[in-house]
């Protein structure tokens, strides 16, 4: 099992926790990850952890593609992955239609075939076997649609890709999981229950089987988000979290197309999806983040005393003992739990 650390993104105040990440990189910790909503970017933390690290890895969870062409984000990958030594992870999505449009001023448009073109795309420019071209929904290289002086000309990338460079989803539609499963080397489901992969087993396999070869989980890293906290008051460690479940589901979408929201109810917890999201949306927080169920919190991240973190961290040996998941970003930066994770995995 590979170990990850979630750097997130930053506030009103850009900031990186650059000690932690240096600690996570002496435990042995394999990558770090970067991300972006409205306000810092993805692209310059990463550049930033690259440059002042010499081992770990580092990727974006996400990047989102509609803020970028798919030949932007492959430059961008080529060119951290070899200024680093081949250490930069891409990792995408498509984030949500109130910051794609009311952010970055794009169609929202068609989330999981924006994903495969934009995947594919990436590929064909990584790979320079010959000039771009690309004839999709979302994209199309050369751009002959409305505007176009019709003057656009394939091309091949000046600077080349010296070894394959990874690339991830965020994604927990069917759809879109099926999508990753296709055309990615692995995805993001947020958050998850260990012991229920069955919520993506048939998505993940109709991706492979579209895939075509021998594709498996032995070549897909299911890399899920997972916040450790260690105290003696399991509650009070729960609490930050009850925070960030009761926004996503609650209140990361409209009422009716919230995502996460619906994933809340494929884990088994569709009473509490919905209390949560009407105390959100009436503006009562407080009542959102109580309703969020223990039991919910407990199946997908650690908290509590190092010893209880230990014993509950056994349903994520197993899974990944089963090749369900590979890798676990640990997030909350909390240099406790970033050792005891250590301790723990590697």
């Amino acid at each position: 099992m590979r170990l990850g650390m979630i750097a997130g993104f930053s506030g009103a105040k850009l900031n990186l926790p650059m000690d932690a990440i240096l600690h996570a990189e002496q435990l042995g910790y394999d990558s770090v990850w970067t991300s972006e909503a409205y306000g810092s970017d993805a692209i310059t933390p990463a550049a930033w952890i690259l440059a002042n690290t010499t081992r770990i890895r580092v990727g974006t969870a996400i990047m989102q593609m509609p803020a970028r062409t798919p030949a932007m984000a492959a430059m961008t990958a080529m060119s951290l992955a070899q200024l680093s030594n081949q250490r930069f992870i891409v990792g995408v999505g498509a984030s949500g239609p109130q910051v794609v449009e009311g952010w970055h001023g794009v169609p929202y448009g068609k989330p999981v075939t924006r994903l495969k073109e934009y995947v594919q795309i990436m590929k064909l420019i990584f790979e320079r076997n010959e000039p771009a071209m690309f004839e999709g929904t979302e994209y199309q290289l050369p751009y002959t649609g409305h505007g176009a002086t019709g003057q656009g000309k394939p091309l091949k990338s000046i600077l080349h890709c010296d070894e394959d460079i990874p690339i991830y989803a965020a994604t927990i539609t069917p759809n879109g999981v099926q999508a990753a499963a296709e055309v990615c080397d692995g995805f993001f489901p947020v958050w998850m229950d260990p012991e229920q992969y069955h919520v993506f087993k048939e998505p993940v396999d109709k991706g492979f089987a579209k895939a075509g070869g021998d594709k498996g989980l032995g070549e897909f890293d299911i890399a899920p988000f997972v916040t450790v906290i260690v105290g003696d008051d399991v509650e009070a460690c729960m609490q930050p979290i009850r925070g960030n479940m009761a926004l996503y589901i609650g209140g990361m979408g409209a009422r009716d197309k919230n995502f996460y929201n619906s994933y809340a109810k494929r884990l088994g917890f569709e009473e509490a999806a919905v209390k949560i999201q009407d105390l959100f949306l009436a503006g009562r927080k407080d009542e959102a983040m109580a309703a969020v169920p223990a039991d919910l919190i407990d199946a997908c991240h650690l908290v509590g005393p190092k010893e209880r973190i230990r014993e509950r961290a056994q349903r994520w040996i197993d899974a990944g003992k089963r090749g369900e998941v590979g890798s676990m970003l640990i997030g909350g930066a909390q240099k406790e739990a970033i050792e005891v994770m250590a301790e723990i995995m590697l």
